[in-house]
């Protein structure tokens, strides 16, 4: 069966925000239903990235930085959050966005964002020392 250009555009998309690391690494099992449903999920989820439309990818990021958090996703929300880079997201939208999270979501929802952040943050701190 042949590929169609949308799962081609969400899986080049899902690569360039993830990058190639993390992908290979939970599309490597050779179980066909583990396959299809990482098909159904890069069709799905990152299909919405791909397409065009009025929001940009950053706008995407913050959407689904703001949204994992409100469902308490915060292994999801951590994987965007280290993400970042790729997505145009500065550190000063992170910040605010965990505001908008803890008056929209919660305080333990904002305390969870706070968290991850700062971890991801003592991760890219911790690599960027390694590089020097």
């Amino acid at each position: 069966m042949e590929e169609s250009d949308e799962i081609r555009s969400a899986r080049s998309m899902r690569r360039r925000i993830l990058g190639d690391e993390y992908v290979d690494g939970v599309t490597v099992e050779p179980d066909p239903v583990a396959a299809e449903f990482q098909d159904y999920v890069t069709s799905m989820a990152w299909g919405v990235w791909a397409r065009e439309g009025a929001l940009s990818v950053r706008d995407r990021s913050l959407l689904v930085l703001a949204m994992t958090a409100a469902l308490g996703r915060m292994e999801e929300f951590r994987l965007h959050a280290s993400c970042t880079a790729q997505t145009g997201v500065t550190d000063d939208e992170l910040d605010e966005l965990q505001f908008q999270i803890a008056a929209y979501c919660g305080a333990p929802a904002g305390i969870a964002a706070r968290r991850a952040i700062r971890a991801v943050r003592a991760v890219r701190a911790e690599r960027d020392e390694d590089e020097r």
